[in-house]
């Protein structure tokens, strides 16, 4: 793949871009590639360049990648301030529930019904066995939740952030989450998860709970800080986030021997071994 300035604009040219209606419901989905799909779900603050490299890279290893508009501008590189802004009326958004449910158990996230919906059409179109799926920052749980549809079989969960506010929820139903873990182990399935030991937004109560929850099902890897790209980072990555976090876009370091590099490798050979 050619080099590319990470920190300048991305016009995505080498995906095509289709307006997608599901269950009433319409949103931009850039694609690119062949062969099985793979839903790759962007991090705060939208589909950025590091974002599409890492879809890019799924496509090269013999995906189809759907890689749906959620939130940002697609292809930029935002300020901190507008990143924030983004963020903001993330949370606020009836589509999302950012934040944990005093009052109750939480629940997954509006969107993630029409993320189910995207992926069986998905599979409708590209065949193969079925669909993997990565979620990562704010939509890092959504991967789980899409297991509910039978044709998502391979769900990774990068640095998993929602609810913000309690660090040891799940953002997703108990209901919900005994159906997934049956059908984890009913169907011999995984689910794969990473995150830097030091992440201030996805810290180790949520891997916690998730290991109590799906046991041996549930595979998680946790990298030492040290091996957070710290150079060069976008104005909101470095101005708000603060921490290590983007374990396979923005603190991914593209060099052989790498633990990130090593982590993007572990989940293509994830999805090439649950979808080819």
């Amino acid at each position: 793949m050619p080099t590319q300035n990470l920190n300048a604009h991305d016009p995505l040219q080498d995906f095509s871009a289709r307006n997608i209606a599901l269950d009433g419901v319409t949103k931009r989905v850039y694609l690119a590639g062949s062969g099985p799909a793979v839903i790759v779900m962007t991090e705060m603050p939208g589909i950025s360049p590091h974002v599409a490299r890492f879809a890019r890279w799924v496509r090269d290893a013999g995906f189809t990648v759907y890689m749906p508009s959620l939130f940002g501008v697609d292809g930029a590189v935002p300020s901190a301030q507008e990143g924030v802004a983004v963020f903001q009326r993330a949370c606020v958004s009836a589509e999302f529930r950012a934040f944990a449910n005093p009052k109750g158990p939480n629940a997954a996230s509006p969107v993630t019904l029409w993320l189910r919906a995207l992926a069986r059409l998905a599979h409708a179109e590209c065949a193969g066995p079925g669909v993997g799926a990565i979620g990562m920052c704010f939509t890092g749980n959504f991967a789980l939740s899409m297991m509910l549809e039978p044709a998502m079989l391979a769900p990774v969960l990068c640095q998993p952030s929602l609810p913000h506010d309690s660090p040891a929820s799940l953002e997703i139903g108990p209901g919900d989450l005994a159906q997934i873990k049956h059908r984890l182990e009913q169907e011999d399935l995984s689910v794969l998860a990473f995150r830097f030991a030091g992440d201030r937004y996805c810290k180790a109560e949520r891997f916690a709970a998730y290991s109590q929850a799906l046991g041996e099902r549930f595979v998680a890897h946790v990298l030492h800080d040290t091996a957070a790209n710290q150079a060069s980072l976008p104005p909101f990555f470095e101005q708000v986030v603060a921490s290590p976090h983007s374990v396979v876009t923005v603190h991914l370091i593209d060099e052989a021997g790498q633990p990130t590099l090593a982590a993007r490798d572990a989940i293509l050979s994830f999805f090439t071994q649950r979808l080819s």
